[in-house]
């Protein structure tokens, strides 16, 4: 399948049903809030490296986590218990993306979080759209992550650590926000062990393509 080029005038993308279970949809365009946007409403999402242009995927199969079915570990429930963290949303935007980009991850070589990528999600945040949830010890930010609100879904980005348990506790009052203010659904993008083992599961990309159809109807307050 040949990858077709976005222009900066034109911000439609192709059909994310066509794309190869792989994801990858398009290349170029931009990140203007518009482009952004009329991404994530189609189901789509920005991942690409330094020396690459922007690459726009919808992956086949699609992880998600159903609100009702975060897995709260004894664990975990006993740290939250504990109140060890104090969980705050949007109080820090810009320094969690780049907390993000900073964490090290021992299976990916460099970051795919740009500078660029910092600034456009920024601006999304500042527009209402983009969202952080945070995770403080101390007074010090020390987990957490980011996403994207389209309609009731909430798309997460990426989240990082510096305590144990710092990003889980964070995620886990997320959650519970989404589910008090009439969300549907935590989108997760790609599998991973982490996100599967708090409860993540993988659907087919068409029920994750209806279930957002039906979501961008909806609006809810984060």
């Amino acid at each position: 399948m040949q990858i077709p080029p976005l222009t900066d005038d034109v911000y439609t993308f192709p059909n994310p049903r066509l794309a190869c279970n792989e994801g990858i949809l398009a290349y170029g365009g931009d990140l203007t809030p518009a482009r952004l946007i009329s991404a994530y409403a189609n189901g789509i999402f920005p991942w690409y490296n330094e020396d690459e242009p922007i690459l726009w995927w919808s992956p086949n199969p699609r992880l998600v986590m159903e609100l009702d079915e975060f897995k709260l570990s004894k664990s975990l429930a006993k740290t939250i218990k504990k109140n060890k963290f104090e969980i705050k949303f949007d109080t820090n935007f810009t320094q969690v993306m780049i907390e993000c980009k900073n964490m090290f991850r021992p299976d990916q070589d460099g970051t795919w979080l740009q500078d660029e990528l910092i600034e456009a999600y920024t601006n999304l945040h500042n527009l209402g759209y983009a969202h952080s949830f945070e995770s403080y010890y101390d007074g010090q930010l020390v987990g957490g992550g980011y996403g994207l609100v389209i309609g009731d879904m909430f798309c997460g980005e990426s989240m990082f650590a510096k305590k144990s348990d710092a990003s889980k506790v964070a995620l886990y009052y997320l959650v519970q926000r989404l589910k008090k203010n009439g969300f549907s659904l935590l989108d997760c993008q790609t599998p991973t062990n982490h996100l599967q083992s708090l409860g993540a599961k993988c659907i087919s990309r068409d029920e994750f393509l209806n279930r957002l159809s039906i979501a961008i109807e909806n609006f809810p307050k984060f």
